[in-house]
This record gives C-alpha cells, structure tokens and sequence, in this order.
C-alpha cells in the first residue's frame, strides 16, 4: 500500500514537474525575493533597508528599459511590504495589479480612487502596481495626482515604465524614483551560464555571448533567446550553429569587413559582404551587427562609418547603401568634371580674389603712364562729395601697377575698419578694374546707395590715377564671358547673326 502510494506521488511529481517545464525560462527564473534579482543591486538593497526600518514611501516609480526587472520588483516588494511569500501565480486582494496601456481613463482612476478608501483585508498595505503608467491619460493623471498629494495610510503605489519623460513632473516629484539598467555583459553571461547549466543546455561560452549580444541587457530578451536556441540540437549548440539558425553573420566576417573597411580594400570587402548576403542574411542585420562590433572596439577609422550604417535600415536598396558605406572610404568617387572657379566670384576678408576672375580679358592698349607726383593720404576728389564720410586709419595707397586681386583685397580690409557697414554689400557685389576704373556692380538699390556714400573711404587705397564707380546693375556677361574664356585658354566669342 506504502509502495503504491509512492507510485502514484511520483507519478503527481512527474506531471507537476512537466506543467513547470511547459513554461518559458524568464517565467521560471523571475526572481521571487529582493536578494534573487540581478544586476539592481543599487534598488535592491535601498528598498530592503526601507522595509527593514519600517521607511516605506506611498509612492515609487520605477523606470527603465524593458526587460530590466521593474515589475519582478514591484511585486517582490509588494509582497514583503505586507508579508506576503511571493509564488508566481499567487493572487492576493490587497495587491492589485493595473495595465495602464489598457485602463488609460479617468473613470478608471477614479474607480481605483473609491476602492483605496477601503482598508486591506489580509495585509497591512493595499498595495497598487501601475504598469506602463505614462500611457495615463491626462485627466487620469490629474485624478491620480489627488491621491497621491492625500494618500490613505494603508494605501501604496508602485508604478512602472519605460518612457520616464511622459510622466508628468508633479506625479514623479511626489514618488520615490528608481532607475533600471540594462545589465552589462558579464553579469547577464554569468547568470546565463548558471541558467544553461541548471537546465542541462549544452551550449558554448562563444555562442553564450552570442545571445548576450542579441538580448541587448535585457533578462527578458536574454533568457527568451536561450529558451528559443535551446532546440536547436541534442548535442552541443556552438556559435557557427546559433548564427545559422538565427540568420547572423559570423563574428570572422564582421572582423573581415571592418579589417578591409580600414586598409581601403574594396575588393575584400566587396566578396565578404557578397558571401554574407549569399546565406540569406539581410543587410539590415549585417549593418546592425557592423554597429554592434564597431561599439564594442570604438576605433577612430571606424567611427565615420557609423553614421552611414544607421541609414541602411532606412533606404528602399538596403544592400547597395550597405556596400556604398563600406567601400566608398577605399574608392572614393572623383568629380565627373574639373570645377573651374566661377568668372566673377565675390571677395571675402580671409579669400584672395583671382585676377583672372575679377578683371575682363585685358585690352591691347597700353595703360595710361602714372602721374609723377605722389599723391597724398587725401581722399581723391570725387564728383559728388562724401555727406558723413567714417573716420579712418591713415590709410597706405597699393600701387598703380598692382593687380586686381590685391587692389580688391585692400579695398574689403579697408572697409573693414573704416566703414565695416558695407563689407557684407561689397562680399555680396561683383566688381571689374578696368582703365584705371574700379566699377562696383552692387545688383540693388539700397547696396548700391550704402557703398556709394562710402565712396570716398573705397577710394583711399586706391592708386592716385583710380576712380570709383558704383552702380545698383548686375555685372556686363560680356565680362563674364571674357574672364572664362581667359580662364579656359583663351578664345574669341562668336556672335550669329539672326
């Protein structure tokens, strides 16, 4: 009787054992005390300090990415708060658990209102969990706001969610707020590893950080990969099998483009990428894991290529952006045609004017002798005179036979600090020296008048035998034709006649 009776508690174990088998590891690896969680040390311990010395807050906020243990917390700690063991599928009336993304109203808040008032039945604490609770909506916020600024003694709210900047400033200002973080790399391998080896998984440490990879610091994430490749053999599951089944690019390949990215062989890149993409996998995941590797091992070769990778994703020919990124640094692409400077580019203080680009094609007449007298540091007479003429340095006159370049160039300097109001009007005009005549095209009108009362300060540096004329015209194309034929070789223009 004794021996049936065990047959048949084995039989009960056996069936029990299999219903938990059924569930996903994450379910059966979530923590069931404070000391249990992983990688929240900094949250855990404060908030086993508060329920140790009886400093419980009426209002928590838990923020962070998915997968990071806020709701594993929340009911931990609701659970110790009132004394609670805490089992998985446990159901107790004092701790109620609300879906935010799914009761959003202000009837719902207001409900919750109404059945705080009532006194906890078995505990000491009514305790509310709030998931996602950004996805309140406004007046829901506004109703829970009031319950927050006059809580009930026995009433606690723990609220949880991954977008922390959605929550009104007045509802985190009234809670104790704890932020999680994704856990780093060795700390998820190591719990992985005590998972792997407690669930009998014959895997590697190299594909083990396959999935810590992927899982991103997520447990969640983590764990519910290494449930999914679990399966995929009854021996061992090493890293060239996990990237197969998972549509991943080796992590050699990755190390082989990056290597060829760096020296500029395009080729290597080119078949890598090629031998890659022949295996199925998309170029979204190759630019993805390129990102990955690159952060990993930061070096400053790789760093510009960053910022081309993110666009993959984005593009209507992920593959052909993929393959421009990585090799344009090895073959970059030379301009179809020379650019030539433009026939008549406008003078800046820090860019020296080309003669050939400020004068027209000079004319065979000899240039008028200059006068013998020196001129002196005066203004040289002018038609109209200067109305409110700016005081000046005692300006240094180029000489006659300088050439145009370097006559602009004085003129802009000199402007500068005589009269800086038309340095912009005269960058922005276009101008020829001709005949001993500098001639101002200032396009408008009211350039032209700004820089025709400055006349006479334009003047000052210029030889003794110049003249200043401004007018509010675009420049002659005569010219410009002349300055590109000079710019090309020379030339004779051809006119058809109609």
């Amino acid at each position: 009787m004794h021996k049936h009776k065990s047959q048949s508690d084995a039989r009960n174990l056996s069936s029990y054992d299999r219903i938990i088998a059924m569930k996903a590891l994450y379910r059966r690896y979530r923590p069931k005390t404070l000391s249990e969680v992983v990688g929240q040390e900094q949250i855990t311990s404060v908030l086993a300090k508060a329920i140790a010395n009886g400093k419980l807050a009426h209002a928590y906020l838990f923020i962070g990415p998915r997968g990071t243990g806020k709701t594993s917390v929340a009911r931990i700690l609701a659970h110790e708060i009132n004394g609670f063991p805490y089992e998985l599928e446990d159901d107790y009336l004092d701790i109620i658990e609300i879906d935010a993304a799914s009761n959003t109203g202000v009837d719902n808040i207001r409900e919750l209102r109404e059945k705080a008032i009532v006194a906890p039945s078995k505990g000491k604490y009514k305790v509310y969990i709030i998931d996602e609770v950004h996805m309140l909506s406004k007046s829901a916020f506004n109703a829970l706001l009031k319950t927050l600024e006059e809580p009930p003694e026995h009433v606690i709210f723990i609220m949880a969610t991954t977008d922390a900047y959605k929550v009104p400033v007045t509802i985190t200002s009234r809670s104790q707020v704890f932020t999680f973080k994704l856990a780093n790399p060795s700390t998820m391998l190591d719990h992985l590893k005590k998972i792997a080896k407690a669930e009998k998984i014959n895997i590697t440490d190299e594909a083990l950080e396959i999935v810590v990879r992927r899982g991103g610091g997520s447990f969640r994430d983590s764990l519910s990969l290494l449930d999914q490749v679990s399966t995929l053999s009854d021996g061992q599951i090493d890293a060239t099998l996990l990237n197969n089944a998972l549509g991943l690019p080796a992590q050699d390949a990755l190390t082989n483009i990056l290597q060829g990215y760096a020296s500029g062989d395009a080729d290597r890149v080119r078949k890598t990428l090629a031998d890659l993409l022949d295996t199925g996998i998309k170029p979204e995941v190759v630019a993805d894991n390129l990102i990955t590797a690159i952060l990993d091992d930061p070096q400053p070769i790789w760093l510009g290529l960053m910022d081309k990778l993110t666009e993959v994703s984005r593009n209507a020919y992920p593959n052909v952006k993929l393959l421009l990124a990585l090799t344009a640094p090895a073959t970059p692409v030379a301009p179809a045609f020379p650019v030539a400077p433009a026939p008549t580019p406008r003078a800046t203080m820090a860019t020296a004017v080309k003669p050939a680009t400020v004068t027209p094609k000079p004319t065979p007449t000899p240039a008028p002798t200059p006068k013998a007298e020196p001129k002196t540091a005066t203004p040289a007479p002018e038609p109209t005179p200067e109305p409110t003429p700016a005081p000046a340095p005692a300006p240094v006159r180029v000489a006659s036979d300088a050439d145009a370049a370097e006559i602009w160039n004085q003129v802009i300097l000199h402007a500068e600090e005589a009269a800086p109001g038309i340095v912009r009007f005269l960058n922005e005009s276009d101008c020829t020296i001709a005949d001993h005549k500098l001639t101002i095209y200032a396009k408008k009108k009211f350039p032209k008048t700004q820089i025709d009362k400055r006349r006479g300060i334009i003047a000052e540096v210029l030889p003794a035998d110049y003249t200043v004329e401004v007018n509010d015209q675009v420049l002659n194309q005569d010219a410009d034709l002349a300055a590109i034929a000079e710019l090309m070789g020379g030339g004779e223009e051809v006119h058809i006649d109609e």
